[in-house]
Order: C-alpha cells, then sequence, then structure tokens
C-alpha cells in the first residue's frame, strides 16, 4: 500500500520541524531518526528496552536489546492516534535488532572427528611439505565446474585467487552458489594448491556438456569436475558420447581433467579413460588409513580394461560422509540440510545459516587430486595429462584397510596395489611432487644445455 506523494512529503516535512532526522523517502515509508525522549514527546508514548533472545550470525544462544512501546498491543508499534502526526502517519515502527546471515572465516567447534580447511585437508594429503619446498600452485589455473561460487570470507581472508564467476550455458546469477556444493568442493583445491588461479563455471545442470565446454575455453592448466551420472553397462547415450568427446579434446590439448569416481556411482564421467579417476580414503584421528565406504570402486565394462578409481583423495564414511568442515553460502540448501539440528552423523552440528558444512565424498577428492595435479605440473610443466596422472598414482600411498561402497560390481577391499577400493591408493602431493622434479631433472638433461 503506497500514500500520495503529497502526503508524504507533508508528512516529512512535519518530521522535521519536529526534530527528528529523516534518512529516507520512499513511497510506502518514511525513515527517521531521534533521541528517544524525542519520540516520546513527538507521540506521546513510553519507550522501554527489553533484552530478548537473539540468534545471531556466530552466537546463536545470545540476547539483544528491542526498543519496545508498551502502549500498544503489536510489538515495536508507536500509536500516532490523538497526536499531531494522526492524519500523516499510520503509525511508526521501531526497527528490530537484525543480523547478516554472514559467515566466520572460521569454522564452528563440535564435537567429532572431522578435518578442517586449509590445514586438515592439507596435512592428511602430505602437502604441507611441499608447500614448504615453495610449490603452492603459483602460476597454474584450475577451472572447476559446479553450482557455483559464493564470495564466502574464508576465501579472502586467506589470500586466495579467486577469478570471477563464469556463467555456463543455461547457469544465471553469478554471485549465488544456491546449492553450495561448488564453493564448499573449491576450498579442498586451495588446501592442497593454495596459490593457483581459480576460476568456477557455473553450471546448469541439464546442460553440463556447456559447461565443460566453457571450462575448455578458458585454456586452463586443470579442469575439475565433481559429478556425473551412475552407467554401469554400455551403450552410452548421444550425450555421453558428445560429453567422451569433449573430454579427449581437453585431454588433446594438455588439460590435465579430474572427475569423481562416484558415491556408490558407477561413475561416468569417471571412468573415462582419459580423466583421473578420484576415489576415496578415509583418515582416522589416529592416521589409520581405510578405504571409504561411501566412494566408489569398480572394474568399467564401458571401457574393457579400465579401473576406478586411479587413486583416492580424503573421503568419509558412511552415512553421510559428513568429514570435512568447508565454507558454503549462508542459507543454502547445504548449509541448511545438515545444519538441521540433529547429533552427528545424521547432522554436522553446525547452525542452518552460518555458512559451514561438513560433508565429502568423492566429490571433494576430485579437487584434491585436481590441486595435487596442479603442483605437479607447477614442477614439471612438460608433462601431459597422462604423465600427471602416471605421477599421481606411483606417488600414492597403499591403503590395506577396509572397502568401497557396498553395491553389486563394488564392496572391493584395500589390498595389494592397485586394487579396485583405492586403486594405487592416497594421494601423497609431497611425494608426487619430489617424483615430478625427477623426471624434470631427467627431462632437461634428456633436452641438453640450452645454447643461445
Amino acid at each position: 500500500m503506497t500514500s500520495e506523494r503529497n502526503v508524504i512529503r507533508d508528512a516529512a516535512a512535519q518530521l522535521r520541524m519536529a526534530g527528528f532526522s529523516v534518512l529516507q523517502v520512499s513511497s510506502t515509508t518514511i525513515n527517521i531518526a531521534g533521541p528517544p525522549t524525542l519520540y516520546e514527546q513527538a507521540f506521546e508514548c513510553r519507550l522501554t528496552a527489553e533484552e530478548r533472545p537473539a540468534r545471531k550470525a556466530q552466537s546463536p544462544d545470545d540476547t539483544a536489546t528491542f526498543i519496545e512501546c508498551p502502549d500498544t498491543d503489536v510489538q515495536g508499534l508507536i500509536s500516532t492516534s490523538g497526536t499531531a502526526f494522526a492524519n500523516l502517519l499510520e503509525g511508526v515502527g521501531i526497527e528490530e535488532p537484525r543480523y547478516y546471515f554472514s559467515a566466520s572465516p572460521l569454522p564452528p567447534s563440535d564435537s567429532y572427528w572431522r578435518l578442517d580447511v586449509p590445514g586438515g585437508v592439507s596435512l592428511a594429503a602430505n602437502a604441507d611439505l611441499a608447500h614448504r619446498d615453495g610449490v603452492t600452485g603459483k602460476g597454474i589455473t584450475v577451472v572447476m565446474t559446479d553450482s557455483g561460487h559464493y564470495a564466502h570470507p574464508y576465501f579472502a581472508a586467506r589470500g586466495y585467487r579467486v577469478g570471477p564467476v563464469v556463467l555456463g550455458p543455461g547457469a544465471t546469477e553469478p554471485e549465488r552458489d544456491e546449492s553450495g556444493h561448488g564453493t564448499a568442493e573449491s576450498a579442498n583445491v586451495f588446501a592442497v594448491a593454495p596459490d593457483v588461479n581459480f576460476t568456477m563455471v557455473k553450471m546448469s545442470f541439464v546442460n553440463t556438456i556447456g559447461a565443460f565446454n566453457a571450462a575448455i575455453g578458458l585454456a586452463p592448466d586443470v579442469i575439475s569436475c565433481s559429478w556425473g551420472s551412475d552407467k554401469q553397462k554400455g551403450p552410452l547415450s548421444a550425450a555421453d558420447l558428445a560429453a567422451s568427446a569433449a573430454i579427449a579434446a581437453a585431454v588433446a590439448a594438455r588439460i590435465i581433467v579430474v572427475f569423481s569416481a562416484g558415491n556408490g556411482h558407477f561413475g561416468f564421467p569417471g571412468q573415462h579413460p582419459d580423466v583421473i579417476s578420484a576415489g576415496g580414503t578415509y583418515v582416522g584421528p589416529d592416521g589409520s588409513l581405510q578405504a571409504s565406504d561411501y566412494a566408489s570402486g569398480f572394474a568399467s565394462t564401458i571401457y574393457p580394461g579400465r579401473n576406478v578409481p586411479d587413486l583416492t583423495g580424503l573421503v568419509g564414511l558412511r552415512p553421510r560422509a559428513a568429514y570435512i568442515m568447508l565454507p558454503v553460502e549462508p542459507g543454502d540448501k547445504l548449509d541448511a540440510e545438515l545444519g538441521n539440528g540433529k547429533p552427528f552423523p545424521d547432522g554436522d552440528q553446525t547452525g542452518p545459516s552460518d555458512g559451514w558444512a561438513a560433508l565429502s565424498g568423492t566429490s571433494a577428492a576430485a579437487p584434491q587430486l585436481a590441486a595435487a595435479a596442479a603442483l605437479v605440473k607447477q614442477t614439471a610443466p612438460h608433462l601431459t595429462p597422462a604423465e600427471v596422472r602416471d605421477v599421481l598414482r606411483s606417488a600414492a600411498r597403499a591403503v590395506t584397510a577396509g572397502h568401497c561402497f557396498d553395491r553389486p560390481g563394488m564392496n572391493h577391499r584395500a589390498g595389494a596395489v592397485p586394487d579396485l577400493a583405492t586403486g594405487a591408493g592416497l594421494v601423497d602431493v609431497h611425494r608426487a611432487v619430489l617424483s615430478a622434479r625427477l623426471w624434470a631433472d631427467h627431462h632437461e638433461s634428456e633436452a641438453g644445455p640450452v645454447v643461445i
């Protein structure tokens, strides 16, 4: 409901004459400010202060001060009846304390074992030693195709290089990540490779091929994809064939492509022979390793001889794989679903709009391996995508306990590597960088000195 312009003008003028500061005028409200005594005098009312419970951004059990007019039955309402303003103002609404639905750059605490970013993931992937040796991904470009990327303060507080979001075909709102998935999983990239140049291609899930092709068009060093479909048997559909062609084209252009193996899925394109297929390993509080029973492991029937995964990243256990505390857009789907007030593992014991959620799955493993590939590429720029995969596999830590997802065609036990539970084992970033350095030194010695 709006008021006539002359009424609004007269009301604003009279409020100024009474001593109020008029901050804003619109067709529905006039925003004013003044000391409490001015309100009491002008509107012939009493004002009181009340402490009430308030859920603040990072302090859910807190209180705030509310200004109240006890003369009316509606909270925060000052009546103008019987005052000089009766014919101009329907009433005065006292503003309430409000808080950003924002997120802290630091994750919340909880009572169950999990990893944080960047420290927990970096340490468990043995990336810290590579960082101390100066290998951090600087100069390498990683592109992720996912649900989008929200400008969470976690990223800015650490100085990560996050480029503007690129919209894939059919995607909208580049500043939003309605799901939270892309924002969360991108933190895994920076945990392993903190100095990469990162770009998110926001994807419409009805046009994943278009988003992947948009990523290729950015000419990155690495493309990370934490999505796919369940394809146990062929033949491949037309869309799958188009995706296969796009992947092959990317790899032919010397772009390293990483895909999730699946969370109980026979992941496609995660089983494509040209990609690095990311499975899962769980690292316990005592440092022990076991295959994640949340992650896929299988022998492809679509590509005979192709075993999935190639190696693993860090993935939690069933039922929810709530394992890595990751930043998300406050109040998005993941934040609300996992911050459901239920104890672990049915919930992650965070708030529903605090901007943090505990999750993992092979969606987390793929960006971890993509980041590891970025460090290998920084160390040995001439490596082909296939050679980068070989380096990562050869340096992986063997996992000899546990089993992958329990499903016919899966449920393989970890054992002598390579196996169908974890492939070559858990990514070891420092060892991979050392191996890449040896390869680079050998390559340079074979090439001979450069004469200028």
